[in-house]
């Protein structure tokens, strides 16, 4: 009996398997390849801060190892921890450069909480106006959080009514209103997910399944189609920000 049919990799799975690793590697590689490209020409500052990070972290180590006498050991340490620092850098730059870009336009908030990480389940647009002013519906830990994008004077009715809506089935689940923008009381963009998981933790997993199933129940035909993204590129550099997270 071959093993393939014992529940063993046979090994020209095995050696499929690791082509498909690599596969990825490379395709990871050249990924972020091209986001480094595109932000360096954008971001003057991005390759000086990046080797600035790397030679201080060198340096610092340098300096301990010649106090303590193990300057060979550490300084290569010094170098790979400041690659690794540089990397964090030019994440967050290219993260900074996204919510630039896509801040003020249709849908923006919506993207925004579609690559939220962790337990969130996300419906866009539940409520909307012909404006493309809408109302995100997301359910997570801290309950409903209901999220408005578009001018205040329209969303706020919007909103209003959406509550009411839910809380007829909600019960004792708390309900989250906020508004995404640059005015007073507003969420900027870039701020949006960090104020999602500062809310508090209210509700288990089993509850945010329950209310799930039944908003959905009583869910009608939505709001106005949204667009795909906030930028015509949008989902290019959607995908270019996953894999600078993931290194």
């Amino acid at each position: 009996m071959a093993k393939g049919t014992a529940g063993k990799a046979t090994k020209e799975e095995k050696k499929a398997a690791k082509q498909a690793a690599r596969t990825q590697r490379r395709e990871r590689w050249s990924q972020i390849w091209q986001a480094f490209q595109m932000q360096r020409k954008e971001d003057k500052l991005l390759l000086p801060l990046m080797i600035g990070v790397i030679v201080a972290t060198a340096l610092v180590f340098l300096v301990v190892g010649l106090l303590i006498g193990q300057s060979w050991f550490l300084v290569p340490i010094g170098v790979l921890l400041g690659a690794a620092l540089a990397m964090l850098v030019f994440g967050r730059r290219v993260q900074n450069n996204v919510y630039a870009k896509a801040d003020g336009q249709p849908g923006a908030a919506g993207w925004a909480l579609d690559n939220m990480r962790g337990q969130w389940r996300v419906t866009q647009a539940v409520a909307g106006t012909t404006q493309l002013d809408v109302v995100h519906r997301v359910i997570g830990r801290p309950g409903v959080v209901l999220v408005a994008e578009g001018a205040a004077h329209r969303t706020k009715n919007l909103l209003a009514q959406e509550k009411k809506k839910i809380s007829r089935v909600a019960g004792q689940v708390p309900i989250y209103e906020l508004t995404v923008g640059n005015e007073e009381g507003d969420v900027p963009l870039s701020k949006l997910q960090r104020h999602m998981t500062k809310l508090p933790r209210n509700i288990d997993r089993d509850q945010m399944e329950t209310l799930e199933k039944r908003l959905a129940a009583i869910a009608g035909r939505g709001g106005p189609a949204m667009p795909k993204g906030p930028l015509p590129k949008g989902a290019q550099m959607k995908g270019m920000q996953r894999t600078v997270r993931r290194r």
